[in-house]
């Protein structure tokens, strides 16, 4: 196969997150933090239009279980949203391969807008 296939250019496919922005992810207990954090600080304001809790809670449906906040932070340009029952129980009892949550961050950079 192509990579080109799996991977088509900006003007054949939609923009997704990774192609604007990174994202970091945190955990305590059962909660996951994501920031995301556009590459240029001009991004910042269609982010805040686009990535709602609503949009969020979809792309992570069955995922993420509990409430979503999400928090704008103008003066860094980031967006963090607070995920809640986002672990499977937490890093200690959880039974997922990625207990700390980590891979939420690729899976958010994942979302088309």
């Amino acid at each position: 196969m192509n990579t080109e296939d799996m991977n088509p250019p900006l003007g054949v496919r939609g923009i997704k997150l990774y192609d604007i922005a990174h994202s970091r992810a945190g955990d305590k207990g059962n909660i996951s933090t994501l920031s995301l954090i556009p590459y240029n600080e001009s991004d910042y304001e269609m982010l805040c239009e686009k990535i709602t809790v609503e949009k969020m809670k979809k792309h992570f449906a069955g995922i993420i279980e509990g409430e979503i906040t999400r928090y704008e932070m103008p003066n860094i340009s980031s967006l963090l949203f607070v995920c809640h029952d986002a672990l499977a129980g937490g890093v200690t009892t959880s039974l997922r391969i990625d207990t700390h949550g980590k891979a939420l961050s690729y899976k958010l950079l994942e979302m088309e807008l």
